[in-house]
């Protein structure tokens, strides 16, 4: 049921939301576009610098970009809408047959909530060595999967995003004869009169995409990426397009009716327990407002939305620019709106390097924001001393108890140290390589290199103690930091989204 909207501040909220817009309009660079609405009405929008640096044509509301993970929401109500042709509790090997166990005993309702335990295709393939340029087909990374068969964690036992559950269900569905593509088109992009589009490669023409970028040493670039675009986040739209949609959404009507409250429903660990992610669609809270929404990340793309379903209210920011912080900005606006404060970042962790007693589990803690195997997240100060995150997806609640950081990262207890260095390095030493995917790397000295040619790569390791190291590397615009934990013969390489990849010593 809606509360009372009379105390809403949209001044407040303007100016919030205009102070993020001239800062990239000062810049002369990439930018984006805030949008603020009810279910009824277009409030607010404010935007700010460049959609393209070619042609110096301003972003606007109707600029057209990569909504990224975004999509994930839209795809779930597309999926579910088939119930004939697939359930959440299905079996994924059900509808994929070729697919192995455990991966195949994972149902479509876990690979979609983040608790399926199920590799990230982009993770699993940087740490073969493929860089996020790497152009690759639907079919040859199903056929991957299909022979990778393993999960980064029993289903059900954590939670911890993931891209590949997306990527599969709409294979399910593909063999059923239902395309992405088609299903938006008809059921939503017709309907509401926008202009939502699921391409499947990053090349493929879009009427009015506008270019991403990110910024290196030499300014900016534009941003690229190979893999082959999936459900997870294939779909292009402008701020206005998809506040439409989910204007739809807020207000139970047309393609929206009834979706709202279906994919934001609780979903559960296999103790009970509830999680704040359902399917496509995150929890997050602001004071004693409870609001929901999901963001998306592509190479030059950031974007967020939130919605508060009780008072009706939502915000949209997408920009094209690799530096935004779309989450945080979407807080802060909504806070404004609200008449909330944020809770402030929490410190209270002191700065360093940790990990566990055993295992690839690492934490980094750099002015209160916590990064757990090359995943980070803000930490705020929460009740009694704890330090949280606002995440559903990437839950941390931690605690420095004078030696020792604990507490729960994706809802499984961890307790982590201070790493105390051993001489790894000298026994990891030489030529290591993955047969069953091709793939090798050497370990010289204090680095670890991977590829051929020009397009070779060098990464700094460090030792984490416990016969293990942690990788420093690049991929494209982003960081690629990994673990390495040897066990004789085999080492066996780890990222928060990809635990599953093993190399053993040439001989």
């Amino acid at each position: 049921m809606s509360v009372a909207s009379t105390d809403l501040h949209w001044s407040s909220a303007q100016e919030a939301a205009a102070h993020i817009t001239d800062m990239w309009a000062r810049e002369e660079g990439p930018g984006g576009a805030i949008v603020l609405f009810d279910a009824k009405d277009i409030k607010i929008e404010a935007c700010g610098g460049l959609e393209s640096l070619a042609t110096g044509t301003p972003f606007s509301s109707g600029s057209v970009v990569r909504y990224a993970s975004i999509t994930k929401h839209i795809f779930a109500a597309m999926a579910l809408s088939h119930g004939s042709k697939l359930t959440l509790e299905d079996r994924l090997g059900t509808h994929l047959p070729n697919l192995r166990s455990p991966m195949a005993d994972v149902t479509v309702g876990r690979a979609l909530d983040m608790t399926g335990g199920l590799p990230d295709v982009r993770d699993t393939l940087s740490l073969l060595g493929l860089s996020v340029y790497t152009a690759t087909d639907a079919q040859p990374i199903l056929e991957f999967l299909y022979s990778l068969g393993s999960v980064n964690f029993p289903a059900g036992h954590e939670i911890s995003y993931s891209n590949t559950g997306y990527r599969l269900v709409e294979a399910a569905l593909k063999n059923k004869g239902l395309l992405f593509d088609e299903l938006i088109q008809e059921s939503t992009s017709r309907p509401l009169g926008i202009a939502l589009r699921a391409p499947e490669r990053w090349f493929d023409p879009v009427p009015g995409l506008v270019p991403g970028y990110w910024r290196s040493k030499e300014g900016w670039q534009l941003g690229t990426a190979g893999l082959h675009l999936s459900a997870s986040g294939s779909l292009t739209g402008s701020a206005r397009d998809l506040a439409i949609w989910l204007q739809a959404l807020l207000g139970n009507r047309g393609p929206g009716a009834g979706w709202l409250e279906r994919l934001s429903a609780p979903r559960f660990l296999a103790d009970g327990r509830a999680t704040r992610y359902g399917l496509g669609l995150a929890w997050s809270q602001i004071g004693t407002n409870w609001l929901v929404g999901h963001g998306g990340s592509h190479a030059g793309y950031k974007n967020y939305f939130l919605l508060d379903p009780q008072r009706n209210i939502g915000i949209v920011i997408v920009s094209n620019r690799e530096d935004t912080a779309p989450s945080s900005l979407a807080l802060q606006v909504m806070a404004s709106l609200l008449g909330h404060a944020l809770p402030s970042r929490s410190i209270s962790i002191p700065n360093g390097l940790y990990a566990t007693d055993s295992g690839p589990f690492w934490l980094e803690m750099k002015d209160g924001v916590a990064t757990f195997l090359g995943a980070g997240e803000t930490l705020y100060q929460g009740e009694d001393g704890w330090s949280v995150s606002l995440s559903a997806h990437m839950p941390m609640r931690l605690r420095w108890t004078g030696n020792a950081i604990e507490g729960e990262v994706g809802h499984v207890a961890r307790r982590f140290f201070p790493v105390q260095p051993d001489d790894c390095l000298s026994y990891a030493q030489g030529h290591w390589i993955c047969p069953a995917y091709h793939s090798d790397f050497t370990i010289r000295g204090d680095k670890l290199e991977m590829g051929v040619g020009p397009a070779r790569t060098s990464a700094a390791l460090s030792p984490l103690g416990g016969k293990r190291l942690l990788m420093d590397g690049m991929d494209g615009p982003w960081t690629k930091r990994s673990s390495l934990v040897f066990d004789g013969n085999h080492i066996a390489l780890f990222l928060n989204r990809s635990r599953v990849i093993q190399f053993e010593r040439a001989t």
